[in-house]
């Protein structure tokens, strides 16, 4: 998978108007801090189950894990997992973004509703 890839699937997002329950500021602060703590919870849980098996079957001794320096290869390739995580943390941003540009731009749900509402056989704006 490219970078690219990976951020456009990182910021696929579901049709329609996004809701809003509180303020869009608060929502916006909200939505990221879940985002993390999701991302967070994961990782806690799949790291602790990581040490157990490995420590049960003595692949792993007590402080080895704080001890690894990656290699070069192993480093590019979490600088492109930093990548794509901040773009799915931020992704609420980048919606937000991608709406601004489009205002003005009549939604197709929106085109629906004015076809629905026009008589049978007037002519079209």
């Amino acid at each position: 998978m490219s970078f690219n890839d990976a951020l456009n699937q990182a910021g696929a997002k579901p049709a329609g108007k996004r809701p809003y329950f509180l303020e869009p500021q608060v929502e916006r602060v909200l939505a990221i801090t879940m985002s993390i703590a999701q991302e967070l919870a994961v990782a806690r849980q799949r790291a602790d189950t990581l040490e157990r098996l490995l420590k049960a079957k003595g692949i792993l001794v007590e402080g080895e894990i704080d001890d690894f320096a990656p290699d070069a290869a192993a480093s590019a390739e979490r600088q492109m997992w930093n990548q794509e995580y901040i773009a799915r943390i931020l992704r609420i941003v980048q919606q937000e973004n991608e709406a601004a540009l489009l205002k003005g731009e009549a939604a197709s749900g929106e085109i629906g509703d004015e076809l629905a509402a026009e008589p049978a056989g007037a002519p079209a704006a």
